[in-house]
């Protein structure tokens, strides 16, 4: 049995004719005339007393009244489907950096749960190395973070760029200098980032650059936890400026000028190829790329 069938039997019982209903469904005689003898042999009893006029048995009437239930119910359930797309709904797994998560989400969620209260999100912080295959294996339905290497499996869209700086608390000798120099940092003790983290790839990409062996007194997971140690000046860290911007503002962190640092890099929202993307996510991706790159460089 398939709804072609209950159309088209719907539709005998409504003209009340073979020839008409073939000409209102775009059918043959013929091929009207097989969907109901296919519907009786699949039920097992007559539905149609085949004489002019025709009319019903009474297993037709009750089969009549049935099948209208359910086609109401796809036509309910077509409906559905299709509002589903229109409001955006569903629940997107996010993987993103603890430092990209406290920057940026807070105003993106916020604008996405006012607009669309059907989505609901889970983020899931990791560093930036871990994003790529988590998104890759499914674990994770979109990853934000810092653009290492390009990966045929996975679409990417940049959202804006970052630049990672050097910094010490306003009371580090070096809070005073306008411009420091590789023989500065020799002596100088450094709270890392951890070495999974791309904010430590950057660094010590940095490092390799000026030909510098750091003192490392210190590793840790996340920015914020950095930026904490920095401010009780028990050393000096490179990290993404983005995430020092209110630090900056109260005067508990300094940035200190190194050259070496001038590089930017690309922070970017990527999802699998060819995966099926529910309308949650595609409404979160279209909103997230859609925004201007001033809109993340102003979120602090």
């Amino acid at each position: 049995m398939n709804m072609s069938q209950l159309e088209t039997f719907l539709t005998i019982v409504k003209t009340m004719s073979f020839r008409r209903t073939a000409e209102l469904l775009n059918l043959t005689q013929p091929a009207v005339s097989a969907q109901i003898r296919n519907l009786e042999e699949e039920l097992k009893t007559p539905l149609i007393i085949r004489h002019q006029p025709i009319s019903l048995t009474e297993a037709g009437h009750i089969f009549a009244e049935e099948a209208g239930h359910i086609l109401e119910h796809v036509e309910q359930l077509k409906q559905r489907l299709e509002d589903i797309q229109q409001k955006p709904q569903g629940h997107i797994h996010i993987g993103t950096t603890t430092s990209i998560a406290m920057q940026i989400l807070p105003r993106v969620l916020s604008y996405v749960q006012n607009q669309f209260p059907l989505i609901k999100t889970t983020i899931h912080s990791m560093p930036s190395t871990q994003i790529m295959t988590n998104v890759e294996n499914g674990t994770i339905d979109v990853g934000i973070g810092y653009l290492l290497e390009k990966n045929a499996n996975l679409q990417s869209s940049i959202l804006y760029f970052d630049t990672f700086e050097l910094v010490v608390s306003p009371r580090h000798p070096l809070a005073r200098r306008t411009l420091a120099t590789a023989d500065d940092l020799r002596n100088v003790p450094f709270i890392m980032l951890s070495p999974e983290t791309a904010g430590r790839r950057f660094a010590e990409q940095v490092f390799e650059r000026i030909q510098l062996q750091p003192s490392i007194i210190m590793e840790l997971s996340s920015s914020e936890e950095v930026k904490r140690m920095v401010e009780l000046n028990l050393g000096a860290a490179i990290i993404s400026k983005l995430s020092v911007v209110a630090e900056l503002r109260r005067g508990t962190l300094s940035i200190v000028p190194l050259s070496e640092l001038e590089i930017t890099h690309p922070v970017a929202v990527v999802y699998k190829s060819g995966r099926y993307i529910n309308s949650a996510t595609k409404q979160f991706l279209n909103d997230l790329k859609g925004m201007p790159e001033s809109q993340f460089l102003g979120s602090e």
